[in-house]
């Protein structure tokens, strides 16, 4: 794999990672208005959280035709955020940042240059270039002073809200530790302190062990739907060595990942004969703090709940964040198994 920065119009990074060459970054020709303005972070005292508002991605790009898609190559008269011609793996930073200007910073990750793709139809090769991209930018957020936590994930489907068809992910690197991996970390820490044992390991060996919720286990990976899941559909995917980010991967451990992942996508396709949304979002140690604590892992689920209904985060999800799922853990499982 090759890496090349080059910078765009604005004086935004991008970043290519090719399979076969290395290349000279093509210069781009569009002209541009400055970047936006930095985010405006605000904290709720009674949670105890940031919250960001950033009002200039009202007016970021919203489903466009594939002819004016900004995620595809550039063509002649037609330039997009990509200048080249064709790309294997391509990180931008985003025009329309949640954060930036010296707090924090989002990039796009685009996975493929054929626009009507999925991450599912990736090769083992290429999902593996999209691996070491985001272990790379990992690497590079987390030695920014002013990143706390770097969050690489993809929406699929404008079931999830997905303003952009192209196949593409995003990478935050968040000013401040986010509440989810707070609580994540509150949890192992307590757990380690009246039991010694790590709360990650415990849950992982558990479900290896019970195996009624386990889809599939290779040499490196587990997945498995939690007990406890939230969502319609959620998989967990745990690598059995524990590590606290995706740097730490070995050359094994992602090509493995790559092989259990572009299966687990297959099936999911399958539950319901259509392409599924979903998120899909790795949870990673902080930059700073709590590195011994935390445990790798990707996390991927659905709103999906039958073939022709949604759930919707209604009075009890919203208004007081308590789940409530209409689906059982274990038949998800099943079903899942069975599409193999």
């Amino acid at each position: 794999m090759h890496r090349t920065t080059g910078r765009l119009a604005d004086g935004r990074e991008i970043i290519y990672y090719d399979e076969a060459a290395p290349r000279v970054p093509p210069a781009d020709p569009r002209e541009l208005p400055p970047a936006a303005a930095a985010t405006d972070l605000r904290f709720d005292p009674l949670l105890r959280e940031w919250v960001a508002i950033t009002a200039h991605r009202q007016d970021r790009t919203h489903l466009p035709p594939p002819d004016l898609c900004p995620l595809c190559p550039s063509a002649p008269g037609r330039p997009t955020e990509i200048p080249a011609a064709s790309y294997d793996v391509v990180v931008f930073e985003n025009r329309f940042p949640s954060f930036g200007g010296g707090r924090g910073r989002c990039e796009v990750v685009c996975f493929t240059s054929d626009h009507h793709g999925s991450f599912g139809g990736l090769t083992a090769r290429r999902a593996g270039t999209v691996m070491a991209a985001w272990a790379d930018r990992t690497a590079e957020l987390s030695r920014l002073p002013h990143v706390a936590e770097v969050f690489c994930f993809e929406n699929r489907g404008p079931e999830i809200g997905v303003t952009l068809d192209h196949p593409h992910g995003q990478i935050y690197g968040y000013p401040f530790v986010t509440p989810r991996t707070r609580q994540l970390l509150d949890s192992a820490r307590r757990h380690r302190a009246e039991t010694g044992r790590c709360l990650f390991t415990e849950v992982l060996d558990a479900e290896r062990r019970a195996g009624i919720r386990v889809i599939r286990s290779t040499g490196h990976w587990t997945a498995f739907v939690p007990e406890a899941a939230r969502w319609p559909v959620e998989v967990h995917l745990y690598p059995h060595r524990r590590v606290p980010d995706l740097p730490a991967l070995d050359e094994a451990e992602r090509a493995d990942f790559c092989d259990l992942y572009l299966d687990l996508l297959g099936r999911l396709d399958q539950l319901y004969d259509a392409p599924l949304p979903y998120v899909a979002a790795w949870h990673q140690a902080p930059a700073r703090s709590d590195r011994d604590l935390s445990y790798l892992h990707l996390q991927l689920f659905s709103v999906r709940r039958s073939a022709g209904r949604l759930k919707y985060l209604a009075g009890s999800e919203s208004g007081m964040g308590a789940f409530v799922n209409d689906v059982v853990p274990e038949s998800v499982a099943a079903r899942l198994r069975d599409l193999g």
